[in-house]
């Protein structure tokens, strides 16, 4: 049964979702992802060139940067640029986010092109990654849609929406979309990134404690599994209202 929380929602229930599509004028992609007090910035670039590793085969790539804005908590943080290099967890979550997005685009029909996604978190309140994975989708898609409208893509580039959402558990109730409160005080926290049709592409997460019985690894899975159509609904409705027609990018 769902059971109420601090902000209202049910268990079972993602937090309100905005998605601001052409938020910057120069990025091919770009927009600005909220869900609850959570915002993030994103950008999808266009290269007209792969990295060195990948000349000459004929395939694109999907790469991605993630970085936090020194006050999207409640106390300034350095800039990364500061502490001289990117610290562990932001280069573990970009190369999530990027291994996410790539399972979304056929690297074959991009041809030797790259697109970067860069995701910057402007307010932090728990599920930053899956708001970058989810956000970035939609940036992506727009960046893509502009090649095919250059004749640069054909129809198939995009396999399907890919999306994702973090769940827990809290007091041994299982929660979907933690915000910070929760997140802090989650007994397991799971990341599930899923494709449209609910399909598995990565689950990523972690016993803060005690070792979590597969049952209720189980109801995690089917919660985190069970918001993808909410995610996905989202992502349609901000590509419709940026005028892509997403179906022209899928075979």
């Amino acid at each position: 049964m769902s059971q109420t929380r601090l902000d209202g929602r049910s268990s079972d229930a993602p937090r309100p979702i905005t998605i601001v599509t052409g938020f910057q004028r120069f990025p091919e992609g770009s927009v600005l992802y909220s869900c609850g007090k959570t915002r993030v910035l994103i950008a999808a670039s266009v290269e007209g060139s792969v990295p060195p590793w990948m000349k000459g085969k004929g395939k694109g790539w999907v790469t991605a940067e993630y970085e936090m804005h020194p006050r999207c908590n409640p106390e300034r943080s350095r800039r990364a640029r500061d502490r001289g290099k990117i610290d562990g967890r932001s280069s573990e979550i970009q190369r999530l986010i990027a291994r996410a997005l790539r399972a979304a685009v056929r690297m074959d029909k991009l041809g030797e092109q790259m697109i970067t996604v860069d995701c910057d978190v402007l307010d932090a309140d728990g599920g930053t990654r899956t708001a970058s994975i989810t956000g970035g989708f939609v940036a992506l898609a727009i960046a893509l849609d502009k090649l095919r409208q250059a004749g640069q893509v054909q129809a198939g580039v995009l396999r399907e929406e890919i999306a994702a959402i973090s769940v827990g558990m809290v007091k041994e109730k299982h929660l979907v979309d933690l915000c910070y409160e929760e997140d802090s005080a989650a007994e397991v926290d799971l990341n599930v990134v899923a494709s449209g049709g609910g399909a598995l592409v990565e689950v990523q997460g972690t016993a803060e404690g005690a070792p979590v019985p597969k049952a209720d690894f189980d109801r995690l899975l089917e919660l985190g599994l069970g918001a993808m159509p909410t995610l996905v609904a989202a992502q349609r409705a901000a590509l419709a209202e940026a005028g892509v027609d997403i179906t022209k990018l899928m075979a």
